[in-house]
């Protein structure tokens, strides 16, 4: 099956995973849609995602699908619908928080400070997930370093741009959902790279997408305007701005060797590397931090102590590594999912 068929049909099986998890309350037998068998006298979990609209999503709730067979638990995963529908994310957690099915909650923030007052008082312990946020009531935080993980990349970049025939090292970036504090990280280790690498990194020249393709491709319309000299480097929130913009740009001679830089280490994203549409992406495991967070919960409900923070680790991506990257992630996600 192609890769493409396989994204639409990793999608399709996820969406089938929250709809009967959400319906059910977290009780459900296994069947098609991958979810979870209840154990008898299982610990109950819910995980509250920033959204399940993207293909990131998708890999942690692979991760923590396979992490609650192998340990036992039953799950209640959902998502917002995007990243930037707060209301609903918070309805989804006062709900959770409220309901008394759980025995443990985790959450990848939209609004850290948000979900930090929303947990505060419960006695229901708490785990963050991809975004860390301040609260006392918080075990552990599973996840990367944002912003250092962004400055290996920005680092990558220069030396690509170097390679690629640039003299003149300049970056523009496209942005996630301002104020997030994930792209805020993101944004900041990026510019620490590219500037630490000997490049500029035009801080007039942010362009926020909400981490979505559409509005990525139209900031990259508006960076051409703005410089259609041509940039050395175009750094983006995740693989799919990256993507849009490097798609964009295509038919413009003045960015034919420009380096475009993705977050997050997609399927998509490799494959989007080896046709010579995004550069690099800075690769960061959402399949380990679904199943890692999964584990870590349950190691903890079984009175074991976890570490407060748990590190997954990056990797920079690039051509000459996309391939390798692009069989491995394939053969840990074919293993989990049926396509």
């Amino acid at each position: 099956m192609s890769n493409l068929k396989k994204i639409g049909a990793l999608f399709l099986s996820s969406a089938l995973l929250v709809s009967t998890l959400v319906g059910c309350g977290g009780s459900t037998e296994s069947g098609e849609s991958g979810a979870t068998e209840e154990a008898s006298g299982a610990h109950t979990i819910s995980i509250v995602f920033k959204t399940t609209s993207n293909e990131y999503t998708q890999y942690m709730m692979a991760g923590a699908e396979a992490a609650s067979e192998e340990y036992g638990v039953t799950l209640d995963m959902k998502g917002a619908t995007s990243e930037t529908a707060y209301d609903e994310q918070q309805n989804m957690i006062e709900t959770d928080l409220n309901s008394g099915k759980y025995d443990a909650m985790i959450i990848a923030p939209l609004q850290g400070d948000m979900v930090s007052t929303l947990v505060s008082g419960t006695d229901m312990p708490i785990f963050a997930i991809d975004t860390d946020f301040d609260a006392a009531e918080k075990i552990s935080f599973i996840g990367i370093g944002q912003a250092d993980a962004a400055a290996s990349g920005g680092e990558a970049a220069v030396e690509a741009a170097k390679a690629a025939g640039w003299t003149d090292i300049k970056a523009a970036y496209i942005a996630g959902v301002q104020g997030d504090s994930t792209a805020e990280a993101r944004k900041t280790g990026f510019q620490e790279g590219i500037e630490a690498a000997g490049g500029t990194f035009l801080v007039d020249e942010i362009q926020y997408a909400d981490a979505v393709a559409d509005k990525a491709a139209n900031c990259m319309e508006a960076i051409m305007q703005n410089h259609p000299e041509g940039l050395a480097i175009i750094c983006c929130h995740n693989d799919d701005c990256a993507i849009a913009a490097a798609r964009a740009a295509e038919n413009n001679p003045a960015y034919a060797n420009t380096i475009f830089v993705g977050f997050d280490g997609n399927i998509t994203a490799a494959e989007s590397i080896l046709d010579g549409g995004e550069t690099i992406t800075v690769a960061q495991s959402g399949y380990d931090q679904g199943y890692r967070a999964v584990e870590t919960v349950a190691k903890y409900l079984d009175g074991e102590e976890v570490e407060s923070f748990v590190d997954c680790g990056t990797q920079v991506i690039d051509k000459d590594s996309a391939e390798d990257y692009l069989k491995e992630l394939e053969e840990q996600m074919g293993g989990t999912l049926e396509f």
